[in-house]
Formats: C-alpha cells, structure tokens, sequence
C-alpha cells in the first residue's frame, strides 16, 4: 500500500522510521520544517531511507492559521502530482500528532482523493486543535492503553473511526534499552533540554528552570533547535548521561524508560506520565510554584535518585512496536 509519512517531530522521524524502512520505494514524506527534522532526514543514511518529501511549515506563532493553509494546500499538490506518476495512488496517510494532512487526503464533493485510510497516532491528550481535525478527517486513531479522557477534550468519545489501543509509550516503540553508567560522576552529568515555548499546546505547560536547577552539575545542552550532536543518537546520550532536567515531556518519558533519572520541569499533564510513575520509572515532576511540593525537594529528591537506579526493577518491556506493526501491516 503506497503510503505518505508525516514525519512533524523529531521523535516522530524515530517512531516512523522502521516503518518507511519497511515500505516502498515509491511511499511519500510530508516533513515539518523544523531544525531536528530537517538535520535527521538530511543525515538519515542507513537510518531513514530517501523519498520523495515535501516540506511543510510549522503553523505555529505569528500567521499560524496562513501556515496551516498554506501546508493544507501544498499536501493537497504533493498528493494529486504522485497519483500522476506513474507509481501507482497513495492510498494511506500515516501521521503521529499531524491532523492538517488527514484533511488535506480526504475526499470531498469537488475533488476525490484515493486515500481512503488516514491513521492518526497520538498519545498526546491536550493536543485539542489537532484532535478536532483529526476528528472529522481521520479513519483510524491509534491511542495508548493510559490514555486519559478526561484531558482530551471529549475526542476519543466523539471519534466516529476505528480506535486501535497500544499497550505501550511511543518511546517502547523505538528505544532500545542501553547500558548505563555503572557509577555516578562527580559531580554528575545531566543533559538538559528546555524548550522554546512557541508550541501549541505550550503555553499553559512551560515552567521556567529555578536559577539553581543545575548548580553543581556538569550540563550537556540538548535545547529545541540547538542540539549540535547527532539528533539519531539522542537516546544513546540520554542513557550515557546520570541524569536529565528537561522542560518536555517527550525527551521525559524516553529517559526514564532507559532508567535515566529525570527532572521533568512542567505544568504537563499526559497519561504517559502517569504510566511511568504507577511502574515506578525514575520520573521526577516540578509542576511550577503552584505545585504542592517545594521546588527544593524536588530537586533533592532527584539529586538523590541519580545514585539509586541500582536499586531499581526494570519494568516489563511491552511489544508497542509489534503491536504497531500489526496494525500498518
């Protein structure tokens, strides 16, 4: 089945990856123009294999809703060109979080689409704009088995497609556990990552790091845009490291399934986050001034988790990524 991959996230690009391998030559790539991305599919060789993409913008910030037309209208294109070059009609439309290109492949009176399944994947609840698109333009929605309705907004209630459940986080989907370091150094390594803020879903969850939230310890920058390592071996470095202070909840998750302790620094909620802490996964959470528990500790708590992962008991590795399989395949 030919199909288009929206790759918007660079964790995205590491879920998705296998999937394009295991693919066609003549599938199709939508990319967001975002730094991490574009650095990934550029240095993808052996990772990520070539096809033909289209880059998209962002619609966020300034002029967000003539962005989303303009992405809108340009996926609108890229489809109708491939339909006509002889490789045969892309059928599906797979993306994780990306609504706008669910509503770019549907059929409609005037223009008819030969896409008849749009897949969108998410395991983020407070994604609402996102879910009210894919609501009415999706076929398929794949949601994790902690999803928690009671953040989203009334979409999983509403979804008039099927709803497949994954028994697992995206990160058990494309994470492969690591070794980690059998001492802890003094004083420890962290990497931190924070987060430029301009998200949708940004603004109500971005709490500033406290001034002393990395005194004592030797950092690793790993910031939205500004990374200057190589993006597909992020995860390899977050298990290199004692430690993460981070203000997403994404890099959060991933760290403390590699048994990473990490500082998670936001007002997030998500039902991944939940998840991790039931398993007893290293995950420390500051929610900001508001939070109950006091900023200082939070820290000492996690400063003192960086020399207990020992004593630790790995949680059970579920097969998302079969679960994943099977269902695409």
């Amino acid at each position: 089945m030919r199909t288009c991959w929206v790759l918007d996230h660079p964790a995205h690009v590491r879920l998705l990856a296998e999937f394009l391998r295991n693919g066609t030559t003549a599938d199709l790539i939508v990319a967001c123009e975002r730094p991490e991305v574009r650095t990934m599919l550029e240095q993808g060789d052996g990772r990520l294999p070539r096809r033909q993409t289209l880059w998209v913008p962002r619609p966020v910030g300034d002029g967000r809703k003539r962005k989303a037309v303009y992405r809108l209208r340009s996926v609108q294109r890229f489809l109708k060109a491939a339909s006509k070059d002889g490789q045969g009609p892309v059928e599906r439309v797979v993306g994780v979080g990306a609504a706008l290109e669910m509503m770019a492949a549907k059929s409609r009176w005037w223009r008819r689409s030969s896409v008849l399944e749009r897949w969108y994947i998410t395991d983020t609840e407070v994604n609402h704009l996102a879910h009210r698109i894919a609501q009415k333009n999706a076929t398929h929605a794949v949601l994790p088995t902690h999803w928690r309705e009671d953040l989203d907004g009334g979409f999983l209630g509403s979804f008039g497609g099927r709803v497949h459940r994954l028994d697992g986080l995206h990160g058990h989907v494309h994470l492969v556990p690591h070794r980690r370091p059998s001492s802890v150094s003094s004083p420890p390594r962290i990497l931190v990552r924070r987060l430029q803020g301009d998200g949708v879903h940004d603004g109500d969850e971005i709490v500033a790091l406290p001034e002393d939230a990395l005194d004592g310890v030797i950092t690793t920058l790993a910031d939205e845009n500004g990374y200057e390592g190589d993006a597909w071996e992020l995860d390899r470095e977050l298990a290199a490291h004692d430690g993460v202070i981070t203000q997403s909840v994404t890099l959060a998750s991933e760290a403390a399934l590699l048994g990473t302790p990490v500082l998670l620094i936001s007002a997030g909620e998500r039902g991944f986050l939940d998840r991790l802490e039931r398993e007893g996964a290293p995950l420390f959470r500051w929610r900001g001034p508001t939070d109950e528990a006091e900023w200082g500790s939070i820290h000492a708590q996690f400063l003192a988790g960086l020399h207990l992962t020992d004593a630790l008991e790995p949680a059970e590795w579920p097969d998302a990524k079969g679960q994943l399989l099977s269902l695409l395949n």
